[in-house]
């Protein structure tokens, strides 16, 4: 596989570089719309089934506890024993996120999310027909590290076979799926709560899921870009490499890429080849040069997106409203109308997203913010979006403070507060986190940069969601809620300075141009 020269090579000059002339290697990118769908919907499928769990438990943790409604004998449980259940699936994540680190760059991006809907379908299993709580939590822990793989590879497998001219689009899409998924489960909860053996058939709901997410994976074709890699590392025959991912390009982007797939092929083989994809990976490799620059900007986002206080304002948003003054009947019902009155203008917009369920109204929301995020990634950037978005974050959260320490008589701004918070982080942390970090890294160290990248997002998670309340009794709500503001003011500078616009450039040219 050789280089792409340059003119002034050709005339003796002796100068190597890459074939990154983005005019003309977009304008040649050509797709079929219908066919760029399923690879995008098998993997989002894996995201759809973390949010249902998301969802889902928290129902299932009142059922199981019910004396009339658990069908079972140990429903008397601890609060650590409800813990585990709760946060089994986190600690599944860690170990999955652990186990991507080693295996992803073997196994490759398909065959590790086919091992994800395998864990989630045995996890989903063992957990709904649990004869005891021990065996409730290895469920929950196998079906927690198939999260953890689906949350790794199904971002990097988006992220190689979209087109450049949609891969933001598609890969925030998998971020309105985990919302939607947290819908379905807080709706399928709702619905089975009061269910003899309700939390069973809870769990029990993602197995179809899962079996469709593991046959769709098996149907679709191999990532072309983990396929040159193996090529152009020597891992198997060159030329059956090469024309399987020939093939591969052709299925993943439809008929109308055809006559120029072996083109693009050969595109990016140079690409990769200037950029130096040929070297074997070792582990310090992922902490030095380009993969360090990466694991700053990667890490930094999903880091930061973490500890402003995303899971402890969405997970005690209903304990921030109490405290606000809307246990009421009457002030729920206020709450309820501000929030029919955002999802009706926001029904105007996306008419075919509206959904009108007043048992999952932050969700409404947070969906709604995602949609807009989606729409706008490819068209406005990433940089911008990130900005204006954690702004938002920063002054929610000053307010969120100020409402504790000083404005006690003002409940409705405490709302205000966590409306836009809620917003603003949909349209910033939640979907451009996961994107950037699909596709900032280098491609031979794409997978275990990732596996470092998710496994920080889950670790943060868990800290911030045990730490909020020893945090909070310490502190204080108010001054805790200024502190997560000062660490915002914080990811501003780090989204400034650090964080490159990836709008438009395919992953090579973020390689060659933003690292």
């Amino acid at each position: 596989f050789q280089v792409g020269k340059s003119s002034g090579e050709i005339d003796g000059a002796g100068v190597d570089e890459p074939l990154l002339n983005a005019g003309q290697h977009h304008s040649s990118e050509s797709y079929s719309v219908l066919a760029a769908i399923f690879p995008f919907l098998f993997p989002a499928l894996g995201g759809l089934l973390y949010g249902y769990d998301i969802g889902s438990t928290s129902s299932a943790t009142i059922s199981i506890q019910s004396a009339s409604f658990s069908g079972i004998s140990w429903y008397n449980l601890s609060s650590v024993e409800v813990g585990l259940i709760t946060s089994g699936s986190l600690y599944g994540a860690l170990i999955g996120s652990i186990l991507a680190f080693n295996i992803a760059d073997f196994l490759g991006r398909r065959k590790e999310l086919i091992l994800s809907a395998v864990l989630y379908l045995v996890g989903a299993l063992i957990t709904a027909v649990a004869p005891n709580l021990a065996i409730l939590i290895i469920g929950r822990v196998l079906f927690g590290t198939g999260i953890g793989l689906a949350m790794h590879a199904a971002p990097m497998y988006i992220a190689e076979t979209a087109p450049s001219q949609i891969r933001g689009l598609l890969i925030s899409l998998k971020e309105f799926f985990i919302v939607l998924g947290m819908v379905a489960g807080y709706v399928v909860g709702s619905l089975l709560v009061e269910t003899v053996a309700g939390w069973r058939y809870m769990y029990g709901v993602s197995t179809p899921l899962a079996v469709i997410m593991g046959i769709g994976m098996w149907w679709l074709a191999e990532s072309p870009r983990w396929l040159l890699l193996r090529a152009i590392q020597g891992k198997g025959d060159a030329r059956d490499l090469k024309d399987t991912a020939i093939n591969c390009l052709c299925r993943l982007r439809g008929e109308a890429f055809g006559d120029t797939a072996p083109a693009q092929v050969e595109e990016i083989l140079n690409e990769l080849a200037f950029v130096g994809e040929e070297k074997e990976v070792t582990f310090g490799e992922v902490f030095q040069g380009k993969c360090l620059k990466a694991l700053t900007i990667g890490c930094g986002l999903v880091l930061f997106q973490q500890i402003t206080g995303q899971p402890s304002v969405l997970y005690y948003a209903a304990s921030i409203l109490q405290s606000a003054g809307f246990s009421a009947a009457s002030d729920a019902t206020r709450v309820s109308i501000l929030l029919g009155l955002l999802k009706v203008c926001a029904s105007l917009i996306f008419s075919y997203w509206a959904i009108y369920l007043s048992d999952v109204q932050w969700l409404v929301l947070q969906l709604i913010m995602t949609g807009v995020a989606v729409l706008a990634v490819d068209k406005l950037g990433r940089r911008p979006l990130l900005l204006g978005g954690v702004s938002g974050i920063v002054v929610s959260l000053f307010l969120l403070g100020s409402y504790y320490i000083f404005l006690n008589d003002a409940p409705l701004m405490a709302v205000g507060a966590l409306l836009v918070y809620v917003g603003c982080y949909q349209l910033s942390f939640g979907p451009i986190g996961w994107l950037m970090i699909s596709e900032i890294f280098p491609l031979r160290l794409r997978g275990r940069g990732l596996g470092v990248a998710v496994l920080v997002n889950f670790g943060a998670n868990a800290l911030v969601t045990f730490a909020f309340s020893p945090l909070e009794a310490w502190l204080g709500a108010g001054t805790l809620f200024y502190l997560f503001g000062v660490i915002g003011l914080v990811s501003l500078l780090f989204i400034f300075f650090v964080v490159p616009e990836t709008k438009g450039l395919t992953l090579e040219e973020i390689e060659a141009k933003c690292l």
